[in-house]
C-alpha cells in the first residue's frame, strides 16, 4: 500500500461474529484501522457519510437494505470510497451485480484471512479484474440500470490506446501486454496513465466501468 497511513476501514455485516472476526483480522495485519461496524445497509450508507471510510468491506445481503443498494448509494454520493463486496458464492450474477453497483472488488466468505488482506489491500489501490464474460454482463446491467445519464466518448482515446485498455480489460499484466504489443512494460504502464487523465478515471474501476459504458468492450469475444 502507498504511504505509511492506514486505510479507514467500515466493516458492513449483519453477523455480528463475521463483523467482529473480519474487525480483528483487519485490525491484526497492521494495514487498516476499523473505524466502525453497520449492520444493515442503510446504516452502512449512513456511517460511510459521517465516517468517509477508504474502503468498505460489505456483505451482499443485509436486512433494511441489501448490499449491492448500499454499494451504489455510497458510490454515487462517494466516489472516492473503495468496495469491497462479500458473497457467499462466486456466481457470475453476484458479481457482475457487484461491479455494476460500483464495488472494486468481491470476495467469497469462505477465503482465508491472508486472501481478504490482501484482496482489501488490492482495492483500496483501485485494483480489480474481471473475465471478459464478466465485463460484458456489468455492461450491459450498468446500462441498463442507466447509472449515468451521460455516456463517455470513445473517441478521446487514440487507436493504440483503446487497444491496449481492451487488453487491460481482459485481465492481462503489463508484461503480458507489452509482449503481445511488442513494447515496453512501463510504455504499458504509462499509456495506462495516461488513460486514467484522458477518461478522468480515479480508479482502475472507473476506467473499466468508462470502458463498458462507451462500447470500447462490445467486441470482445464472445
Amino acid at each position: 500500500m502507498s504511504g505509511n497511513r492506514k486505510k479507514r476501514v467500515l466493516v458492513a455485516d449483519d453477523h455480528p461474529i463475521v463483523g467482529q472476526g473480519i474487525r480483528q483480522v483487519l485490525r491484526h495485519s497492521g494495514e487498516f484501522d476499523v473505524v466502525g461496524v453497520a449492520h444493515d445497509g442503510e446504516e452502512a450508507v449512513q456511517m460511510a457519510r459521517e465516517l468517509d471510510p477508504d474502503v468498505i468491506v460489505m456483505d451482499l445481503l443485509m436486512p433494511v437494505k441489501n448490499g449491492i443498494d448500499a454499494c451504489r448509494d455510497i458510490t454515487e454520493l462517494q466516489p472516492e470510497i473503495r468496495v469491497l463486496m462479500l458473497t457467499a458464492s462466486n456466481s457470475s450474477e453476484a458479481v457482475v451485480e457487484s461491479v455494476a453497483a460500483g464495488a472494486t472488488g468481491y470476495l467469497v466468505k469462505d477465503s482465508s484471512a491472508d486472501r481478504l488482506v490482501e484482496s482489501l489491500r488490492d482495492v483500496a489501490e483501485g485494483r480489480f479484474q474481471l473475465t471478459a464474460n464478466e465485463l460484458r454482463r456489468a455492461a450491459s446491467r450498468i446500462r441498463h440500470d442507466n447509472l449515468r445519464s451521460r455516456s463517455p466518448e470513445a473517441s478521446v482515446l487514440t487507436p493504440r490506446e483503446r487497444d491496449i485498455l481492451v487488453k487491460f480489460c481482459e485481465g492481462l499484466s503489463y508484461a503480458q501486454i507489452a509482449e503481445e504489443f511488442g513494447t515496453s512494460r512501463s510504455n504499458v504502464r504509462n499509456t495506462i496513465y495516461r488513460i486514467h487523465d484522458k477518461t478522468a478515471s480515479g480508479s482502475n474501476q472507473e476506467m473499466v466501468v468508462w470502458a463498458v459504458r462507451c462500447g470500447i468492450l462490445d467486441d470482445l469475444e464472445r
